[in-house]
Parts: structure tokens; sequence; C-alpha cells
């Protein structure tokens, strides 16, 4: 493997696949199929080209190339990050042994499951954007949007070619079943819930890339610390693309935000439909639902599967060479919030089944730099609001806050009370009609919706007002 990318073959790659012509062969036969499922479910804005990065290296430097491109002839590929020879697992009863080049018999139907669940989030994404270029706000965000979607597919790419590489004949039956289930579909839905839901305004979008995407870093974090060395390796060039993603949700609510508080001071009140804006409250509760239903993607707070994983090397903790630990966690024990009596209690377990509660905890934080981030914003426009993360508890549908009501505040609640109260706390059917309203499309170069606020920088140093996209 190089750290350079070769773009001669059929499939660009940087694992020498011409060395193996089986696998070669298989991949080359799933190709024409996962194009034709771009095709039908992919972006559905008719395009001649976008300027988008392709990855020309895996390296730290230079890794990537900007060009007009046209979408259906993107080059997705299969690119690792450099092998380290000396690399040994971290964590685990193989703890200090060397990573693995191979699938062990006794994991390979776990490790095949979490290739599997990482590798059906991806193209549900795209499906779940598919129509959002039909309304996009500025052809720099139509640009964003279509180079989240290309990376997803390549994303994609990356899950099959070790569920091929390394799985037999399982692995190819679940790669062509990652091409025919459907987001939202109701005979063949995605397998998390969250890549389900509708992404049907650029509100959510923005909301969708800042927080159910970071989930998504943090699920790969845990795969990169893997003892199966090319699973680790793959995770951590995906890492590097995931980047992107995510800071086109964080400046996508930055700038809805930035905007509303330009309105609110211009006219001097926090009712801003009247003038195009999205109110603060209705942007506080778009918070609300994606946060939450994100916070289900992490899975129960106690789980024996997760310390199953952890124990045999599958899946390590986020940052796991950075804990000052013994990285096997035999006799540790960790702190659980639940609800006792209709009340919040925290309970101690054995960390080993706490893991998925120790990468939400992680995940919180990070999130919480992002509602700092924008409250600054708030701050600095003379604006009193506040937006705030809900309790963790809240809107919950998974774990050990399912089948509770919790208020945004941490209240335990009646069933009753919450259906008075939810359309205080998530959209109402009004809310997202308000927003669809706001949702026309803008094409013209150096434009912009005047629902949000302009970038402060273009892409890879072009202009805002750049041609970032050529339409049909």
């Amino acid at each position: 493997m190089t750290s350079s990318i070769d773009y001669t073959e059929r499939i660009p790659n940087n694992v020498d696949l011409s060395s193996d012509r089986r696998l070669q062969r298989a991949l080359e036969s799933w190709q024409p199929k996962f194009l034709q499922w771009w095709s039908e479910m992919g972006p559905a804005l008719p395009t001649q080209d976008v300027y988008l990065r392709t990855a020309v290296s895996v390296g730290r430097e230079g890794w990537a190339h900007f060009d007009h491109v046209a979408l259906p002839e993107y080059r997705w590929g299969i690119f690792l990050s450099e092998r380290d020879p000396d690399r040994r697992i971290a964590f685990g009863e193989h703890k200090g042994e060397p990573v693995w080049q191979q699938v062990p018999g006794e994991y390979r139907a776990d490790l095949q499951r979490l290739i599997v669940i990482q590798g059906d989030t991806e193209p549900a994404s795209v499906e779940q954007q598919r129509h959002l270029g039909m309304t996009a706000p500025s052809l720099y965000d139509l640009r964003n949007l279509f180079q989240v979607n290309v990376e997803e597919g390549r994303h994609l790419w990356a899950m099959v070619y070790l569920l091929h590489a390394y799985f037999g004949r399982t692995g190819r039956e679940e790669a062509e079943a990652l091409l025919h289930r459907n987001s939202g579909s109701d005979d063949s839905p995605r397998i998390l819930g969250a890549f389900n839901e509708e992404t049907p305004d650029w509100l959510s979008f923005y909301m969708f890339t800042y927080f159910t995407d970071r989930d998504g870093k943090y699920q790969l974090g845990t795969l990169k610390e893997s003892a199966f060395d090319p699973l680790s390796r793959t995770c951590q060039f995906m890492l590097k693309e995931e980047a992107h993603h995510m800071f086109v949700g964080t400046t996508g609510v930055d700038r809805v935000v930035e905007r509303t508080a330009q309105i609110m001071r211009e006219h001097d009140t926090a009712d801003v439909r009247a003038f195009g804006g999205i109110p603060l409250e209705i942007v506080q509760k778009y918070i609300n639902f994606h946060y939450s239903v994100s916070l289900d993607l992490f899975g129960s707070e106690t789980s024996t599967n997760v310390a199953n994983y952890f124990t045999a090397g599958l899946k390590g903790r986020w940052q796991e060479e950075r804990r000052k630990d013994d990285h096997v966690l035999a006799e540790a024990v960790a702190t659980v919030t639940q609800v006792e009596d209709g009340r919040i209690v925290e309970a101690e377990t054995p960390a080993l089944v706490a893991l998925n509660n120790d990468l939400r905890g992680e995940y919180i934080a990070d999130c919480q730099n992002g509602v700092t981030r924008w409250n600054r914003i708030l701050e600095d426009a003379g604006i009193d609001h506040r937006l705030r993360l809900p309790h963790v508890g809240f809107h919950r549908e998974v774990g050990a806050f399912a089948g509770h009501h919790v208020t945004p505040d941490g209240r335990v609640v009646t069933a009753q009370e919450w259906d008075a109260r939810k359309g205080d706390w998530l959209p109402t059917d009004d809310d997202r009609a308000y927003v669809a309203s706001l949702m026309q499309p803008v094409y013209e170069p150096g434009k912009i919706a005047a629902w949000v606020a302009p970038p402060k920088q273009g892409i890879n140093g072009r202009p805002f007002d750049y041609e970032y996209v050529h339409l049909a």
C-alpha cells in the first residue's frame, strides 16, 4: 500500500487492487450497481459539474485536489491510511499483541456486523438529502451539499471494500444489501433510526451535519482503534474527510443564528418571521430534535455487546491511547444516569458495560462547543437569548430513558404533560411548514437566501461569488 492513489485504475485505490484479480473483478461487478443506486437515489438536481475536492493522497499534506467534476464521473475509490508496521493492540485482552491484518475466525461475525452498521449509514444520508439541491440557499451551500454526498458515497466504498476483501461470500451479500435498503423505506429501511428520518430543509441539513455526522466522527474514532488494522486505517482516512461535513453543519448553524440576530437588531423584535428569518425558538426546537435523535445512535447506556467488543479488541474508546488507565477495565467502575421511581438518578456500573455511555459523554462535550459558539454570536450581537442542549434524557427512544418523558430541563413528567407541552420543545408541523416556506433556491453566484448569512470565506481560497456549481 502507498500513500498516493492510483487513478489509472477503473476503481481508484491505494491498496494494490490489481494484484488481486478475484477481488478486483468482484468490486468491478459491484461498481455498476453503485452507480445505478447513485443515479436513482443520489442528488436529484441536474448539474453540469461541481467544484469538488478529490483525494489524491492519504498523507498529511496536500491530500486533496479541487476542480469542477461532473457528479456521475466523480472517482469514488478505496483509500486506507498508511500502515504502521509496528502498531500493536492498545486495549482489551489482546493488548500489546501485533494488530491483525486478517480477520480472526472467532471475531468474524462481530467485525462484519460492525462494518455493516457503519456502512449502512453512509448511503442513507445521501438518500435523506436527495432533494435538498432543489432549495439550496446559495451555490456555495449547494457545492457543500454535493461534497458531503460524494464523500458519503466514498465512505460506502470503503466499507464495501472491507466486506469484499475480508469476509468472503457473506461479505459480498452484505455489500449488495447496503444498496437494497433505503432511508425511510417501509419494506427495507436503514438499520439505525436517525437515518430513516427526513432531511426536508436546509436547517435540518445543517443540524444533521452538526449533530448526526458528529456521531459518525465518534463511531469512526472507536473503530479507528480496532485491532483489525485494515478497518482502523480505513476509518482513519474517513475521519479526515468527515471533518468538512461537520464544518458545514457548524458554520451553517452559525450563519442561521447570525442572520436571525441581524434581523432582531435591525427591527428590534424577536418575531423575525415577518422579515423572512428563522426565530431562535425554532432553531432551539431543531437542536432539541436532532441532538436527541443523535444521542440514540450511541445505543443503550449499558451494553454487554460493546463490553465484549472492547475486550476482544474490535472497538476501542475515543482516543484510547490517551486514556490514563490500564486499557483493560476489568475492575473499573463508571456512573450512568437512569430513571428510578420517576426520578433521574446516577448509578454505578462496571466500566466495561458502560462504554456507550462513555462515548456519548465525549460527544455531548463536543456538541456543547457548538452551542457555546452560537451563543457567542448572539452575545456579540447584543441579543440576550441563549441556545442550549436539552437534558440527555429528553426525547429518547433507546436506552435507559426510553419509555420515559423527560423535559429539556431534566424533569420526568407524565405522558399527559408531555403531550401537552411537546410542541414547545420539538418542531411542530407549523414550524416545519414555516421553515419549508423559506426554502426557495438561489442559484445566482454571489447571492444568498434572506434567512441565512453568507459565509466568512469560500472554498479552497475561492470567493463566495465563485461559480461553484454549473447547473444543467
